[in-house]
């Protein structure tokens, strides 16, 4: 559990919570809150986006105990009913983040669902039809999202909280035809002019569980099918310990996204 000088952070997505997966999440949520401070959820908390299956899922999170925050994915948007899955989840407890900012434990944490788009000279540009354009456009109105948000953060340790990925490291695995869909490197501009000390997200069902920003910021794909194939041993999610606010900068040195295995 959190030290004076340490704050544990669960992470996991893509939980695509249905109707019938009654029981099947409380005993993560439980063991999540016995080692974890916060749980952090990276979107597709549901699978089609329906007020049922968010209710089962907030009736699941009743199991953790500890602070939790999330953003939505797409699959939260199937059924354009996302403002009843946040009102429902929001009375759970849990802060769903869409461009905005909090803190848990002297640790900010900055959310956004992200967009797709691609990567590097492989970035669809805005030219040519209307769609395309309004398709490039929704992409960087939630890269200005993400920015808004980690421009709010004060603290020393900074996360990054995000459903689709910022960068093509994390989504290799995944067939390369398919990448332009699961993120873009305009999420990851907000990360360099705002560098924060680990980014989250999912999406990426086959992807990778590390990567880097050109900055050097370790990412982490916390998609739940991946973590339960990469780490079998481990319950699905990613545990990553941070300095708290009070350390000293030694303790930020040596504790800082050190993971428990």
């Amino acid at each position: 559990m959190r030290s004076d000088r340490q704050v544990r952070f669960a992470a996991v997505g893509d939980l695509h919570c249905k109707k019938d997966s009654i029981g099947s999440f409380r005993e993560m949520f439980a063991r999540a809150s016995e080692v974890a401070d916060a749980l952090l959820l990276c979107g597709d908390l549901t699978d089609y986006g329906l007020p049922e299956e968010a209710r089962v899922l907030a009736d699941e999170l009743a199991a953790a105990k500890v602070p939790i925050v999330a953003v939505l994915g797409n699959h939260d948007f199937e059924s354009d009913a996302q403002d009843e899955v946040c009102r429902i989840l929001g009375d759970a407890g849990v802060q769903l983040l869409d461009g905005e900012a909090c803190e848990i434990h002297g640790v900010g944490i900055a959310g956004a669902k992200g967009f797709a788009g691609g990567y590097g000279r492989a970035t669809l540009g805005s030219w040519g039809e209307r769609p395309i354009k309004t398709f490039v456009n929704e992409a960087i109105q939630e890269a200005l999202k993400l920015e808004s948000a980690l421009a709010k953060l004060r603290t020393a340790e900074r996360i990054a909280l995000l459903h689709y990925s910022p960068i093509a490291a994390t989504v290799e695995g995944e067939p390369v035809e398919i990448f332009p869909f699961l993120g873009t490197s305009r999420l990851e501009e907000p990360l360099i002019r705002f560098p924060v000390s680990a980014v989250f997200h999912g999406h990426a069902h086959r992807g990778s569980p590390e990567g880097k920003t050109v900055n050097g910021t370790p990412v982490y794909n916390v998609a739940m099918p991946l973590l339960k194939r990469a780490y079998p041993e481990r319950p699905p999610f990613r545990l990553i310990e941070f300095a708290s606010a009070g350390a000293s900068a030694d303790d930020v040195h040596e504790s800082a996204l050190r993971q428990d295995a």
